[in-house]
C-alpha cells in the first residue's frame, strides 16, 4: 500500500478565497512552497504530510472551525469525482456507500460504516497514521459528508450527535453547525447518524451522470485492487465489512464483482480460506484497534464482528498467547521507550 493521498490542485485557491495565505500554510506544515503553484500538476502527500498540512492552516487561520468551513464547499464544480458520484446516487445511504468504496482510490484511507438498531456510526480510517488525525482534518471530512446529504435530499439533515476525541472546545461552533449533541473526550472520531434519515431519496439522483462519472472510479479501483493479491483484496474489504457484523463470502464476493463459488475457488488456488481470511483481518483490526484507540476492549470486540466480548478474548489469546490488555499495555510500554 502507498502512502500518498491525492490533494485537489484547487485546494490552494480555496485557501486564498477564505484569507489563508498557502504559502505560509505550506511553510508552517515544512512542505515545499511550489505545490499549489499553476502548472505543478497533481499534489500528492503522505499521511503525515497531510496531518502537518490541516495542522498547519487551523494554525495560520488560527480558525478553531476552520476544517467546518473548508468540509462545507457548495461550488459543484471543486467537487471530486467520488463526491459527484455520491451527489448522483438514490440516497444518502447509497451515497455514504459509494464514498467509502471509491474513498480508497485516492489514498490509504478507509470509512468505517456500522449500524446499530436506529443509529449508523461512520469513521474515517488512516491506515497509514502513526498519530490521531488532527481536528481540522476531522472536522472537514465530517462536514463533507454531511454537506453530500444536505445537498443531496434537500432539507438539513442533523446526526444523533458527533463524537469527538479532543477535549471539548468550541461547543457553540459545532453545534450550531451539526444541530445536534456534540460529545467531547470519547475513544474515537464519530459522525452518528440516524439510520432513517439514510433511506432518505436524493433530490441530485442522476442515473445518466452517475453512468458517466461511476465506471471511471470502478476502473481506477480495479486497477488498484488488481496491483494486490486477492487474499489482500480480500482482507482489506473484510476490514471494511467488519464494522459490528461478521461479514459473509456472498457480501464480498460481491464486492468484488464476481460469484461467491468464483470467490471460493480463486482462493483456494491461493491455498487460502475463507475463514482464515477473517481471522488474519480480525488479528490485523484487533492490533490496530488496541494501539490506535482508546476503545474499550468490549467495543473492539463488537467492532470486529463477535458477539460478546468472550468470544474475542478467546480468539486473541490463541493468537498473541495473552490477553488483549496485556498486549495493549506491553505495546504501548515498547512504543513510548
Amino acid at each position: 500500500m502507498t502512502d500518498r493521498f491525492r490533494v485537489s490542485e484547487l485546494f490552494g485557491k480555496r485557501l486564498e478565497e477564505l484569507g489563508i495565505a498557502p504559502a505560509a500554510v505550506l511553510r508552517q506544515a515544512g512542505l515545499p512552497a511550489h505545490l499549489f503553484q499553476p502548472g505543478q500538476g497533481k499534489v500528492w502527500l503522505s499521511t503525515e504530510e497531510m496531518f502537518a498540512f490541516y495542522q498547519a492552516i487551523q494554525a495560520v487561520s488560527g480558525r478553531p472551525g476552520i476544517g467546518l468551513t473548508l468540509g462545507s464547499e457548495q461550488r459543484l464544480e471543486r467537487y471530486s469525482p467520488i463526491a459527484i458520484a455520491a451527489l448522483y446516487s438514490r440516497s444518502f445511504g447509497d451515497a455514504l456507500n459509494r464514498i467509502a468504496r471509491y474513498k480508497r482510490t485516492v489514498g490509504p484511507e478507509e470509512i468505517e460504516i456500522s449500524s446499530r438498531g436506529s443509529e449508523t456510526a461512520v469513521r474515517f480510517v488512516w491506515l497509514m497514521a502513526e498519530d490521531k488525525e488532527p481536528a481540522p482534518l476531522a472536522d472537514t471530512c465530517f462536514a463533507s459528508m454531511l454537506t453530500v446529504g444536505r445537498r443531496g435530499t434537500g432539507r438539513p439533515i442533523a446526526p444523533s450527535r458527533v463524537e469527538f476525541t479532543r477535549a471539548e472546545t468550541q461547543r457553540d461552533t459545532y453545534s450550531q453547525f451539526f444541530n445536534c449533541p456534540i460529545v467531547f473526550n470519547q475513544p474515537q472520531n464519530r459522525l452518528i447518524l440516524r439510520s432513517e434519515d439514510l433511506n432518505s431519496p436524493f433530490v441530485t439522483h442522476n442515473p445518466d451522470l452517475l453512468e458517466l462519472v461511476a465506471p471511471q472510479l470502478e476502473a481506477e479501483l480495479t486497477r488498484q485492487l488488481s496491483e494486490l493479491s486477492l487474499k489482500q483484496q480480500v482482507k482489506g474489504i473484510l476490514k471494511k465489512l467488519l464494522a459490528g457484523q461478521r461479514p459473509r463470502l456472498e457480501d464480498v464476493a460481491s464486492e468484488l464483482r464476481m460469484s461467491a463459488r468464483t470467490l471460493q475457488r480463486k482462493l483456494l488456488l491461493e491455498d487460502v480460506t475463507f475463514h482464515n481470511a477473517v481471522e488474519e483481518a480480525r488479528r490485523e483490526l484487533a492490533q490496530h484497534y488496541l494501539l490506535h484507540s482508546s476503545l474499550q476492549l468490549n467495543e473492539t470486540a463488537y467492532l470486529l464482528g463477535y458477539e460478546d466480548p468472550n468470544s474475542f478474548y478467546r480468539a486473541f489469546q490463541k493468537w498473541e498467547g495473552t490477553t488483549p490488555g496485556e498486549w495493549r499495555c506491553s505495546h504501548q510500554q515498547l512504543a513510548t521507550a
